[in-house]
């Protein structure tokens, strides 16, 4: 069970730190590799999961693929135009209020909920009988949630078309 929580508390802070790097580098490549950092790090936690299936799908298309589209178009657009331009510097301090919110909230319910969490000690879920992580996960994905999927299949479509739109106009 140590092995188990110190590899949750590893795979937390790579999500965390990958996260926080995403949005605090100024570089649009160097918060993509961020990104990167952060997706591994959830594919890890899938994987504390028993979840194997979703941690070869996260490897292979958010790291693999969409991370690589995503790079691609960073590389394709001239970014640097874009960084010289002046930006919005009130924003930081309504950042640094929500921060501050959301900081304290999740202190609060720690503090007075401490003995409700069992951070890392969940149970496993019951899966039916004669029926693998995958099996429940693609019968739930084809019937509660066959919109919710059809409309990211379509968004996703309609990103790699606009992609294509955007690299043809630049040949």
């Amino acid at each position: 069970m140590l092995i188990d929580t110190v590899l949750f508390y590893l795979f937390a802070l790579l999500v965390l730190g990958g996260g926080i790097l995403t949005i605090t580098r100024r570089s649009a490549v160097h918060s993509a590799v961020s990104l990167i950092v952060s997706l591994l790090g959830v594919a890890g936690l899938y994987l504390l999961q028993q979840a194997e299936f979703l941690f070869a799908v996260q490897i292979v298309l958010y790291v693999g693929g969409i991370m690589v589209l995503f790079l691609f178009v960073i590389m394709l657009v001239n970014l640097d135009l874009a960084a010289k331009e002046r930006q919005f510097n009130r924003q930081w301090l309504v950042a640094l209020v929500a921060v501050a919110a959301v900081g304290a909230q999740v202190s609060y319910f720690i503090y007075r909920g401490k003995d409700s969490f069992h951070i890392a000690e969940g149970p496993q879920a019951l899966l039916p009988p004669g029926m693998g992580n995958t099996e429940v996960l693609a019968d739930s994905l084809f019937s509660e949630y066959l919109l919710p999927f059809e409309i990211a299949s379509v968004l996703l479509l309609v990103a790699v078309v606009g992609s294509v739109v955007m690299a043809k106009k630049r040949i």
